[in-house]
């Protein structure tokens, strides 16, 4: 057979030396040794982690309970928040002025927030709902858009030990309902409207159909936010605005502690095998893989700008939006709109004007792009600054050989290693 012939060709692509040497896990020995020490000892392996990379408010003594088995528990008997240890914990640290978010709107307005703005308006959304007579244990569903407000109220929740369920906001009032039903939530947090591509999308709207179709009635409190300032119902008792509720609040709430084991969120898969399945997630293993994962798979440093293009509806965005850069301090872009609007190159504007560094995408938007890239020169990736790209990332579904070629060479210069990243809701992280 000659070479013309050969269905595949085995191509190896190495990391730049420089980016090997300075990574966290600086190469193929650096990373058998972390093999190593967990199969030696993989209990004094985790807790030597869980210290190093989570502060704890009452220290664990015990790493992985096994007395249940197969349903172990892991530093049972430590007590943590999540809220304190991706925003007060940075402060103390001294990255109180650190951007913590820089947010662009479908339309192009930036707004940034540093870790100090971020903690109170957290704190402000905690207290509003404590003064609702939510407290640790209750379940909220969170059903907005991407915006600085949805990472609040979900930093919020964990801050009271609350355990939210967020909801894709494209998804349906059935698919709402069902999810309030199951989780028997107390609340919903959501927006009079979404903004994606230019079109003003219905959520409030939406949640009103959902509660209408029966099998809610948990539900005492609709918070909305005002993202449009359409004109939308508001039932009187039930549904507040989110301004009126937290804008008053003071911008300190203590953190509710609570045991590593207690249930962070709650998130429904996609229900491709057929009714959507709930998967829960603690607080103390979930958040420790969030910051790991985060540090180790993308070698998040001081100085990076972290940008996930997943929606906070779907686990990656719970992992590499909300939780993990936080909890190492990093700086994160959120973006609310769409990759093709107002045109095709709005992602390679994005990293261009945001100095994005790490760029994590899903293959569907790459190939999407490249074909939008090689019909419209103007809005080729090489039409833009890029230089500031020092790693990339695929989630979602398997990276087709010619989909990563474009991306190594047109992205990331050929110099940007690609990290292919493969991962569920259960398991939480890559």
């Amino acid at each position: 057979m000659s070479n013309h012939d050969t269905p595949t060709e085995l191509k190896i692509y190495q990391p730049p030396a420089a980016t090997v040497a300075a990574a966290h896990v600086s190469g193929m020995a650096a990373y058998e040794a972390l093999v190593q020490e967990a199969e030696t000892d993989y209990e004094g392996y985790w807790g030597r982690l869980a210290k190093e990379l989570l502060s704890w408010k009452t220290p664990f003594t015990k790493v992985l309970g096994s007395a249940e088995a197969p349903f172990f528990k892991w530093f049972e008997d430590g007590t943590l928040n999540a809220s304190y240890n991706c925003l007060d914990r940075n402060i103390e640290r001294g990255l109180g002025d650190k951007t913590a978010i820089i947010f662009e709107a479908d339309g192009g307005e930036v707004t940034k927030v540093s870790y100090s703005q971020l903690l109170a308006k957290t704190c402000q959304i905690a207290n509003g709902l404590k003064g609702l007579g939510l407290v640790k244990g209750d379940r909220v569903i969170i059903y907005i858009s991407m915006s600085i407000d949805g990472v609040a109220a979900m930093q919020a929740c964990a801050r009271l030990g609350i355990t939210h369920s967020v909801v894709f906001g494209g998804f349906s009032a059935q698919s709402l309902r069902d999810r309030i039903e199951d989780t028997g939530a107390k609340a919903v947090i959501t927006a009079d409207q979404q903004v994606r591509g230019g079109k003003h999308l219905p959520l409030k709207a939406i949640v009103d159909e959902a509660l209408a179709l029966g099998g809610c009635d948990s539900i005492k409190n609709v918070l909305v936010v005002k993202r449009t300032g359409a004109d939308i119902a508001m039932v009187a008792g039930r549904d507040r605005w989110m301004a009126d509720v937290v804008d008053s609040q003071p911008t300190t709430c203590e953190p509710e502690w609570v045991g590593a084991e207690h249930p962070l969120f709650l998130l429904y898969t996609s229900g491709s095998t057929g009714k959507p399945k709930g998967v829960q997630h603690s607080t103390g293993g979930y958040l420790l893989h969030a910051a790991l994962t985060t540090k180790w798979t993308f070698d998040l440093k001081g100085d990076d700008v972290f940008w996930c293009t997943a929606d906070i509806g779907w686990v990656t965005g719970h992992t590499y939006i909300t939780y993990g850069p936080l909890a190492l301090g990093g700086t994160e872009v959120v973006f609310e709109g769409v990759p093709t609007y107002p045109d095709a190159g709005r992602f390679w504007k994005m990293i261009q004007d945001h100095k994005v560094s790490i760029f994590y995408t899903a293959p569907t938007a790459i190939r999407s792009l490249i074909k939008a890239a090689e019909s419209n020169a103007a809005v080729h990736p090489a039409r833009y600054d890029l230089s500031s790209l020092r790693i990339l990332g695929s989630v979602g579904e398997p990276i087709n050989p010619a989909a990563w070629e474009w991306y190594h060479q047109h992205v990331g210069g050929g110099r940007c290693p690609i990290v292919d990243t493969f991962w569920q809701t259960e398991t939480g992280g890559h």
